[in-house]
């Protein structure tokens, strides 16, 4: 990979409709405008956290998962340092799952799902059902095939983006004062409002409740933590603000779908065997 992500690559994904398009690149410090496609997008990344935006919402993809974009969604993705690594494949649009393919979410890769997803590592650009590319055509096929079993488990790694500027200085505080512990009654006594009509804010401005957003907070600064700085769990929790790491784990657990501990595990596992993270 000799060069580095930026739009060169947007407009050819488009240009052969009944293709599958395969692209591995890095993306550099600027990341990728806001764009969408015709085809429907898989999106796994290497090296660290990938935020994906999609209207008022941020995404958080993490190593060892992918996330799927639907074609027509106009989104932008940026990288959490400029080591990171993109593997995309564009499928064009099916009817055939439309309850899988028509959102937009993030999944985690068993241990299947990655090994073929490294093995596209060798391909790059248009592959169609020709004799030169037929293997590969048959091979990515089956891989967009297989999806929808494979990933059953959507994570809500998104955090909508505050409009309300007042919600938004709110957030901020909870961000930097995480690991000191952040409640509702001394946030709405900092900030001047009552717990009634802050918790009212972030239902009417971000759609979600306090504790939810929070939590989700919590657990993906806890993701960029163990996979960014390769912490302890013990010493993960401290910094999100958690007393107890059975809770910390029983939490983490519950948003990711796998304990802190299993997670580490997996890394180490993944990295030692395809030399990535």
């Amino acid at each position: 990979m000799a060069k580095i992500a930026k739009d060169y690559y947007l407009t050819e994904v488009d240009i052969l409709p009944d293709s599958i398009y395969c692209m591995h690149d890095l993306m550099g410090e600027d990341g990728i405008r806001p764009h969408q496609h015709v085809k429907d997008q898989l999106l796994y990344t290497e090296g660290g956290l990938v935020h994906v935006k999609i209207q008022d919402v941020t995404y958080f993809l993490p190593a060892r998962h992918y996330m799927w974009i639907p074609a027509g969604l106009e989104h932008s993705i940026h990288p959490g340092s400029n080591a990171v690594t993109m593997r995309n494949l564009y499928f064009p649009k099916t009817q055939s799952d439309e309850g899988f393919s028509a959102q937009a979410g993030i999944y985690p890769v068993n241990e299947l799902l990655l090994q073929m997803l490294v093995f596209t590592r060798q391909w790059d650009g248009d592959i169609l059902p020709e004799r030169e590319r037929e293997a590969a055509f048959g091979f990515v096929s089956a891989l967009r095939l297989i999806l929808p079993q494979l990933s059953q488990n959507q994570l809500l790694l998104m955090l909508p983006i505050p409009t309300d500027k007042r919600l938004a200085q709110v957030i901020h505080y909870m961000e930097e004062f995480m690991q000191e512990g952040v409640l509702l009654p001394q946030l709405a006594q900092r900030f001047g409002f009552s717990e009634r009509s802050l918790s009212r804010l972030f239902k009417s401005n971000i759609r979600m409740s306090f504790v939810q957003y929070h939590t989700i907070q919590r657990m993906l600064k806890a993701l960029r933590l163990l996979l960014d700085h390769k912490m302890e769990i013990k010493e993960v929790a401290t910094l999100v603000g958690y007393n107890s790491i059975p809770t910390f784990s029983a939490t983490f657990r519950k948003v990711m779908g796998s304990s802190p501990s299993a997670y580490a595990k997996r890394r180490l596992k993944f990295k030692t065997r395809f030399g990535i993270i």
